[in-house]
Order: structure tokens, then sequence, then C-alpha cells
């Protein structure tokens, strides 16, 4: 098994981003994965680039789907975890992770915390 990336971009909060790590950590349950560990980062170790720079689309994805609303403590981070597994359960957990963390479908709908993945 090698260890593999899951990186997802996020404009959250707190609650955002535990709630995130919460859906990882199910999809990540009952499948053969060793050595789970993630981290958030707000400056890109390869580019230097900021998250703000990189993610600047999800929080004005946010102010058009809650026109009115302040962001409050949200902001543009990575959340990056790392698994320890074979490709084909990191594929399936990570479309897990994408199926949950809006699955309202492809029709109009607002995301709880709107993400980008890679």
């Amino acid at each position: 098994m090698r260890t593999r990336n899951l990186r997802l971009g996020l404009y959250a909060d707190e609650e955002g981003l535990a709630w995130v790590r919460g859906l990882v950590a199910e999809a990540v349950a009952g499948r053969s994965v060793r050595g789970v560990a993630d981290s958030v980062v707000r400056t890109c170790p390869e580019s230097g680039l900021t998250t703000a720079y990189l993610y600047d689309h999800l929080a004005e994805q946010w102010a058009w789907e809650n026109p009115g609303q302040g962001s409050g403590a949200r902001e543009a981070v990575e959340l990056r975890v790392q698994l320890a597994c074979s490709l084909r359960t990191w594929r399936a957990v990570r479309k897990t992770v994408i199926r949950t963390l809006c699955p309202a479908g492809m029709g109009p709908h607002t995301c709880r915390v709107p993400w980008s993945a890679w």
C-alpha cells in the first residue's frame, strides 16, 4: 500500500471544517485504509500561493449562493488528507467524499461548504 493524498479546497469556518473531516472519516470507515492523517494549509508549500488566492472562486460561490449574508469566520483553506491504501480504495473514498459534500444532485442547489477537489 502506498500513501495517497486527497486535497480539498474549502470555504469553511471551524464548524464546516469539522463537518468535512467527519465526512472523510465516514468514507474511510470499514475500508482497507491504514494511517489517516490530515492537515489544513493556508499557503501551499509547492507554490507559495495562498489558499485565499487559489480558492477565491469558492468565496464568490458562497456569496452568490447566500446573498446578503456575511461570511463570518469562513476562509479558503485546503484540507490535505493522507491515506495509506490502494488506488482502488483511494478512488472509492474520494468518490464518496465528493458525493456527500454536496448530495443534492445536478440541479441548482446550495452546498453547505463550497469545495473543490484535486
